[in-house]
């Protein structure tokens, strides 16, 4: 079968929902909308909301006795182990730093210093419920193999 010249150009998906576990879906809605994100009504209810991340970019936050229905293994403890690191590219080193800033201010921590490049800088800060979002800032014209 070959694949069409559409798939081919816009890559395997069209959308991304990365699905988190979460223990307070309030609480973590409310630490999201600290840092600017917005949720889609229309995929939220009491047991998931739909956080919109970019243009076709989506977590769903979803309760962990509602998360439970679709998995036969165990939620990974974000406390003690790390499953996935969610990175997020942004437009600029200031962004970086505000995310981070109202993160912290929100009730996240910073887990580890900047990580600075020169040509990438990236900050990390784990949500409410412990799972690390990398924020960052890349320009590639300034790489030194560029």
């Amino acid at each position: 079968m070959r694949p069409n010249r559409s798939t081919k150009k816009q890559g395997v998906a069209q959308q991304i929902f990365v699905n988190l576990p979460v223990k307070d879906l309030k609480k973590t809605m409310t630490f999201f909308k600290a840092l600017g994100f917005t949720f889609n009504p229309k995929f939220t209810d009491k047991k998931a909301a739909c956080m919109v991340i970019g243009e076709n970019i989506y977590s769903m936050l979803i309760t962990e006795k509602f998360f439970k229905t679709f998995i036969k293994k165990d939620i990974s403890n974000a406390k003690k182990s790390t499953e996935v690191l969610l990175a997020l590219s942004v437009e600029s080193r200031e962004k970086v730093d505000n995310i981070i800033w109202r993160a912290v201010k929100a009730g996240g921590k910073e887990p580890r210093p900047p990580q600075d490049y020169g040509w990438m800088y990236a900050r990390a800060f784990e949500d409410i419920n412990r799972h690390i979002w990398e924020v960052f800032f890349m320009d590639e014209t300034a790489r030194p193999d560029h």
